[in-house]
């Protein structure tokens, strides 16, 4: 098959990857039933497992840093394989965790590790392969995992109707596992140089940035300022996904159905941000698509401090907004980390940068915590997501400037 053909049949098996590992973002939907079973278990009362979605997500980038190295030698073929079996046995064995310890290791660490394997693989891969369309390819990718929060939770929801927590662990690990490690046979390497017949001012050859190793972006200042602004743009939505069904029967007095509801459409926005946002940078670049971002996330986390039991609708937009900021930021990144620092060792060099999004995911329920244990609302945390928002805003000024000089 011709190459420039091939490439679109490996972007639906990457989607279908990122479906997935997305599913780590639904474990609001499991984290109330169960910590229910654990407390019934163990005797003692357990209020909050947001430690355990802490830890999958401050792991990522172990896997993808390492995940990236190893796909630069060997390809990703098997990389995914080896993503597919860490996140499938870690879903599944916290269908036979007994203890908050134990589900940290299955689900923080199994789930956690293998999800970031697989993203950072097909993240890069994609993007080799759409070098004409890098936003595009970017934003596509990081939508059907996003898209997957739509999904699984209505899935979850109906399987936990019918069958207890544990069960539903182990039925969606062995069936995410199958259709990672079979996508993984359909995927391949980029070729090296490939170019998808971009021209540059001479005529010949693809438009890049210089190829830079990880020891050569951690030199540029860019780097930094990068990896901050990805912090800040992250933090809210990293915020609330962690405790989006929580937050909307605690502080709305929400049903468990409708809060499960309210999860989706936190999902829904966050995977249309993706694809809007990475479309949008092919054209208006990402630091000024980033600045339209920021702005939607400042009105999102003002909008939610002022929200109480009688303002629904407030409620409902505050969260689409939120969402959407998150997701666009995510759908971004990829395609402007490799035009950044150049696409040849962007597996690693993406890797690295999502430390920044990792610190977002334990910096934003943490804080979350904090604010509601202090003030005994969850209002507070939303204004702190603002606030960064507009720390956000500086750092884009900051970086359009370095790029300038």
């Amino acid at each position: 098959m011709d190459i420039m053909k091939k490439r679109w049949l490996i972007l639906i098996a990457s989607c279908f990857v990122t479906l997935c590992v997305g599913s780590l973002y639904a474990w609001s939907v499991f984290a109330s039933p169960m910590s229910q079973y654990l407390s019934e278990l163990t005797g003692r009362e357990i209020a909050s497992l947001a430690i355990v979605f802490t830890v999958a997500n401050a792991v990522g980038p172990i896997t993808m840093i390492s995940g990236g190295f190893f796909n630069d030698r060997i390809g990703p073929k098997w990389v995914l394989v080896a993503a597919g079996i860490l996140f499938g046995l870690g879903m599944i064995g916290s269908g036979f965790a007994t203890s908050v310890p134990m589900l940290i290791v299955t689900y923080g660490l199994g789930v956690g590790l293998g999800c970031g394997m697989a993203y950072g693989t097909i993240l890069s891969n994609a993007v080799k392969f759409f070098p004409d369309k890098s936003g595009f390819a970017g934003g596509i990718t990081t939508a059907c995992y996003g898209g997957s929060s739509i999904i699984v939770p209505m899935i979850a929801t109906a399987m936990l109707g019918s069958m207890h927590v544990t069960t539903a662990f182990k039925i969606l690990g062995g069936v995410m596992a199958a259709i990672i490690i079979l996508s993984a046979f359909v995927i391949e390497a980029a070729p090296a140089g490939f170019t998808a017949g971009m021209k540059t001012a001479s005529g010949s050859g693809a438009p890049a940035s210089k190829d830079m190793n990880w020891r050569e972006m951690l030199s540029t200042g860019s780097f930094y300022l990068m990896l901050l602004t990805l912090t800040c743009g992250a933090f809210a939505g990293m915020m609330i996904i962690s405790q989006a069904s929580p937050i909307a029967q605690q502080m709305m007095s929400f049903t468990p159905a409708r809060a499960a509801a309210v999860v989706s459409l936190l999902a829904l926005f966050n995977m249309l941000g993706r694809l809007a946002s990475g479309m949008l940078s092919d054209r208006l670049g990402a630091l000024g698509t980033m600045r339209l971002t920021f702005g939607v996330s400042i009105i999102a986390g003002i909008m939610l401090f002022f929200c109480k039991e009688n303002t629904t609708f407030l409620f409902y937009a505050g969260l689409a907004l939120a969402g959407f900021g998150f997701g666009s930021i995510m759908g971004i990144y990829p395609g402007f980390t490799a035009k950044t620092f150049g696409r040849k060792n962007n597996s690693v060099n993406y890797g690295i940068m999502f430390i920044g999004f990792a610190l977002a995911g334990i910096l934003g329920p943490m804080i979350m915590n904090v604010l509601k244990g202090t003030t005994g609302r969850y209002q507070p945390a939303f204004l702190a997501a603002a606030a960064l928002g507009v720390v956000g805003e500086i750092l884009i000024a900051l970086l359009g400037r370095m790029n300038r000089n």
